[in-house]
């Protein structure tokens, strides 16, 4: 019954990102504990085997891409294909796919929570000029005739997940065909539909473990009230 109340908060937490962009969805990977072998207390005579239950033993993450949604808005990104851009945080660089960007007050590219955008080089990208940007399919950064630079996209490996859409891993070469598309934006790869399907499922799981606990409880009962066990 934990492990279904934790996959249900798991759940819950896809289903509200399910509009999120580029959120990755995760699931909860379960294990079942060995069977114990019950026996007559009265002669020693087996009776059967008992299921333990379940445990959570982790999670993992869904990297398959969402969809491609057009915005035409000259400051929305989405990368078509594997990897993901860098971006500065306190901590250090961090990783991610949602490509919600902006111009901050010292004109670097920015996500929409503030965090600077990294270019090949290592350093914030900084968009001068007044004109429209455009950024090629390759992230190259462009204003007014002059190039700002390329946005750093990587592939990832040993990935942890920090937040709705940031991660953090250990950075390796860019992906090969993966292409920045502007005025995009790649929505949620939560499938809602089969994601309450699911939900439903573990709802019936947990229902059960009670039904079970509670006819365990009157057996218990009845068995006070005779006297104590009869076998």
């Amino acid at each position: 019954m934990l492990t279904e109340l934790a996959r249900q908060e798991r759940i819950a937490h896809d289903l509200a990102n399910s509009a999120t962009p580029a959120y990755k969805a995760q699931h909860v990977a379960q294990n079942e504990f060995d069977e114990m072998l019950l026996s007559s207390q009265r002669t020693g005579l087996p009776i059967g085997e008992a299921s333990l239950g379940v445990e959570q033993v982790g999670l993992t993450i869904d990297f398959k891409q969402g969809a491609l949604k057009r915005t035409d808005e000259q400051f929305d990104i989405a990368l078509d294909g594997e990897g993901f851009f860098v971006v500065q945080t306190d901590s250090g660089p961090r990783y991610t796919r949602n490509g919600q960007l902006r111009l901050d007050g010292e004109s670097r590219l920015v996500t929409a929570n503030g965090l600077p955008v990294l270019g090949d080089d290592g350093k914030p990208i900084v968009v001068q000029g007044s004109g429209n940007m455009t950024i090629a399919p390759d992230g190259t950064v462009i204003r007014d005739g002059k190039t700002a630079g390329r946005i750093h996209v990587v592939s990832l490996t040993s990935v942890t997940k920090e937040s709705e859409s940031l991660f953090r891993g250990t950075a390796g070469p860019r992906p090969e065909g993966t292409a920045v598309r502007q005025g995009a934006l790649e929505g949620s790869n939560v499938e809602a539909a089969e994601t309450m399907v699911e939900m439903i499922s573990s709802l019936r799981s947990f229902e059960a473990g009670q039904k079970v606990l509670h006819s365990i409880d009157e057996t218990l009962q009845r068995s006070i009230q005779m006297g104590g066990p009869s076998s």
